[in-house]
């Protein structure tokens, strides 16, 4: 079920890795469904240890606002957050959740993949060396955001929680905070993807360097208001520390687009031309060697026959 629509239709295709759509229906949905799979497995292991993920996830914000040891307010003075499950199946849900989203992370170099394997055949031959160093770059790149938030929590709950009256004792919900923390770890994750997208785009032809580099403006300014939608709180801080690293890591995709687009036009000048664009032609004479002398044909068929009578070089009167 899970064999690849590319092997099953091997005989039906060409060099270049072209089908018809419905086979790239079926590959995309193969595509998924091993992904989909990975993360379930991955989830699965994960509910076994759900305690230990749970007091990871927390420990951000018991350090920051929350108090242990029965002390009850923070340094500042302030009191303490207490941590809340509500309900009969909250604990469940809490569970599940945490589980699906070290599902999610941790099997991150799976999916990478199989979204790398579903574009790779449309490459040549030689690009699709890239597609371990796809992995190998977008698994720590995602990790690396998901850090970020996990960091960037502490900050991002202080700032919030500096609107609590100072009479008033705040009761956070742990599944209200879970989800907090699971959309920031998944949007910091995928935003540090926005490099390796550009990049893809470059080496499949669809985004030239050039192209990138006039949207520079534009992505800088785009970046920015979607780390001020991003981010939960609306203190320039917290959405800087999202919008710097992705600007900085767009500029690296650039230059290493430049790279690319240089090695490409030395390789075949006319590699960057639109379909609808020719191509300069080479109009420099070239040497004409040495010339062979051919043997004449005679002018008219008859005569090559000797056995007619010609007048004037005519086999009738005419």
């Amino acid at each position: 079920m899970l064999k690849s629509a590319r092997k099953q239709g091997k005989a039906d295709k060409d060099a270049e890795g072209r089908m018809p759509l419905v086979e790239h229906l079926r590959e995309l949905r193969n595509r998924l469904l091993k992904s989909v799979l990975a993360i379930l497995l991955i989830t699965i292991v994960s509910a076994f240890f759900y305690k230990e993920l749970i007091d990871f996830m927390l420990k951000p914000m018991l350090d920051s606002v929350g108090c242990t040891g029965g002390v009850v307010s923070q340094r500042n003075g302030r009191p303490c957050a207490d941590m809340t499950v509500n309900g009969l199946i909250a604990p469940f849900s809490i569970a599940l959740k945490v589980s699906l989203t070290a599902g999610v992370v941790l099997s991150a170099p799976v999916w990478l993949y199989q979204l790398w394997a579903f574009t790779a055949p449309g490459l040549h031959s030689h690009e699709k060396k890239y597609a371990m160093s796809f992995v190998a770059v977008g698994a720590p790149l995602f990790g690396a955001g998901a850090v970020l938030a996990y960091k960037v929590l502490p900050q991002t709950a202080t700032v919030l929680l500096e609107f609590t009256p100072d009479n008033a004792r705040n009761l956070l919900p742990v599944d209200d905070y879970l989800d907090l923390i699971t959309r920031m770890v998944v949007v910091f994750g995928l935003a540090f993807e926005l490099p390796l997208l550009l990049i893809l785009l470059n080496i499949t032809g669809v985004l030239t360097a050039k192209r990138l580099a006039s949207w520079w403006r534009a992505m800088v300014l785009g970046i920015t208001v979607f780390a001020a939608f991003a981010t939960p709180t609306g203190d320039p801080l917290t959405m800087l520390s999202l919008a710097v690293p992705i600007v900085a890591l767009y500029f690296l995709a650039l230059g290493v687009c430049l790279v690319n687009d240089r090695r490409r036009r030395r390789n075949n000048p006319d590699a960057e031309l639109d379909d609808d664009e020719a191509s300069r032609l080479d109009l420099t004479p070239e040497p004409v060697g040495r010339i062979e002398p051919a043997p004449a044909a005679a002018a008219l068929p008859g005569q090559a026959d000797g056995g007619r009578q010609r007048i004037n070089g005519y086999d009738d009167a005419t």
